[in-house]
């Protein structure tokens, strides 16, 4: 089968890129080796933001850029974003108060804002953050940015992408990419990993979004040049412990060493606190966490914090490597954040590289990229997807309190926090899961902790899940949640739905 465009990589680049594509009328398909969001997209800090510190490296085009996309992604995703309030401490020998001053006037104006509120300063003595720190600690300041569940985000976008069209083929590995010279594309041989099967397809035009892997799928693939750009790796880690203090605000804290980690309320009971920023050289699915990640996550928080905690308190923690474009500098903390589309025309048919980039700017990257290989596909319309909302989002920003409360009164015979988080991580698209149900009996089998077999239904459905770590680590936080015997249930149930519901048919 020939497609106008193959998308190799499920991230939210890829993601992103599918649905922006399928929207303008391209025959897509989208490959992804592991899960959707597998690697990087779902170990990030899960925040929406114009990336406070760059301001420091006088990266100013990124923040502008970042800052204007955080409004269009709450409006177009509200049940899975949402404002976020950061306390930032203020210590004198760090950094001096007219540099933080400078830095937030500058934050406030430089993007759109128009339902997060400006920057301010305060006496932690006369402020409720103050509680939590310690009383050495005067002065604070507050900015506003947003959060994301950003496995969700990018399966949200697949989704979109799925319905506008565009295939998506997970567990399918990219063996090998050749340019078909008599057809002038690309000729592409897959291999689906569970069933162990291989298929050829052919691409007008394949973009590579591998993102840690985007050096070595060209290397693999014979398709570097002397002009290829180059990627440095950063792995990041972040920890998760009990919750250190009462609020619904982060707290972005400075640190010595000229880093900053933040502390972030973190699925109710919990605070996630990251992040490191340490070069990495081995292959990006077994990043892990090292004992000095700990220690220094612990050592950062515990400088500002009343409440203290130890690496052996630590519940849960999570790695990504980051993609970076090799910008020349030396310290990886000052190597750029921003992305560069590479379009490579040396082969015949158009290849597009995407190096580096970040959560934030995934919408404006894939309608750059759709702009970038539009000469090639003549009959593709423009630019969509600014105002566009995602699946489940059509909810008012500032309304969501109140669909969660239509929600509960329309289905008052289920549990009211269940609701709250089919609320939180399906919006609107919740009724689907209910479909016809009209008591909790009607949701099929109750696995334990209000995990029921319509929810499992529709993740393996209708959003690519395949196994229980699909569902509980990426398309929820649930395994942080539920008990042993209801992780147990769902391992002996979610393979048996898998083979019914895709393999057998």
């Amino acid at each position: 089968m020939k497609y106008d465009l193959v998308i190799i990589g499920g991230g939210i680049n890829g993601c992103g890129i599918a649905r922006d594509a399928a929207g303008r009328g391209l025959s897509v398909l989208l490959v992804e080796q592991g899960d959707l969001a597998q690697a990087t997209s779902s170990a990030s800090t899960k925040l929406i933001h114009g990336g406070l510190r760059y301001l420091e490296q006088y990266d100013f085009g990124l923040v502008a850029a970042a800052l204007s996309e955080r409004e269009r992604l709450l409006a177009s995703a509200p049940h899975i974003i949402w404002p976020l309030e950061f306390i930032l401490p203020h210590e004198p020998h760090l950094r001096p108060s007219w540099m933080i001053r400078i830095g937030l006037f500058l934050y406030d104006r430089l993007g759109t804002r128009k339902t997060l509120p400006a920057s301010k300063s305060f006496l932690f003595r006369a402020h409720p953050s103050g509680a939590a720190l310690k009383d050495t600690l005067i002065r604070g300041f507050s900015y506003a940015d947003c959060w994301a569940q950003d496995a969700r985000l990018a399966v949200l976008c697949a989704k979109d992408a799925a319905e506008k069209g565009a295939q998506i083929m997970t567990r399918t590995r990219c063996e090998a990419v050749r340019v078909d010279q008599k057809e002038n594309c690309w000729h592409l041989t897959l291999r689906e990993e569970e069933q162990a099967c291989t298929a050829d397809v052919q691409a007008a035009c394949v973009v590579n979004a591998t993102g840690p892997w985007a050096r070595s799928f060209l290397e693999e693939n014979c398709l570097t040049r002397p002009e290829t750009l180059s990627m440095r790796l950063s792995k990041g880690s972040h920890i998760i412990v009990s919750r250190l203090y009462d609020g619904a605000q982060a707290y972005i804290l400075q640190q010595p060493d000229g880093r900053i980690v933040f502390a972030i309320p973190y699925e109710g009971r919990y605070t996630l606190i990251g992040t490191t920023d340490v070069p990495y050289d081995g292959d990006p699915r077994q990043a892990h966490i090292s004992q000095e990640e700990i220690t220094y996550l612990c050592e950062a928080v515990n400088r500002s914090f009343k409440t203290q905690t130890s690496p052996e308190q630590v519940i849960w923690h999570y790695s990504g490597v980051r993609p970076l474009l090799d910008s020349g500098e030396g310290a990886l903390a000052k190597v750029t954040r921003d992305y560069r589309l590479d379009l490579e025309t040396a082969f015949g048919p158009p290849l597009l590289n995407i190096f580096g980039g970040k959560l934030t700017t995934f919408r404006k990257l894939a309608e750059q990229a759709c702009d970038a290989i539009s000469d090639y596909f003549p009959n593709s319309t423009g630019k969509w997807t600014a105002r566009a909302v995602l699946p489940g989002g059509n909810i008012p920003v500032r309304a969501f309190d109140a669909f969660v409360t239509e929600t509960q009164a329309r289905y008052s015979w289920a549990d009211p926090d269940m609701l709250t988080r089919y609320a939180r991580a399906y919006g609107t698209r919740m009724e689907r899961i209910f479909a016809k149900a009209h008591a909790v009996q009607d949701l099929g089998t109750h696995y334990g902790d209000h995990i029921y077999e319509a929810e499992i239904r529709y993740l393996i459905a209708e959003e690519w899940a395949r196994s229980t770590e699909d569902i509980l680590w990426r398309r929820s936080k649930l395994g942080l949640h539920i008990a042993p015997q209801t992780r147990a249930a769902l391992d002996q149930a979610v393979p048996a739905l898998v083979k019914e519901m895709i393999y057998e048919n």
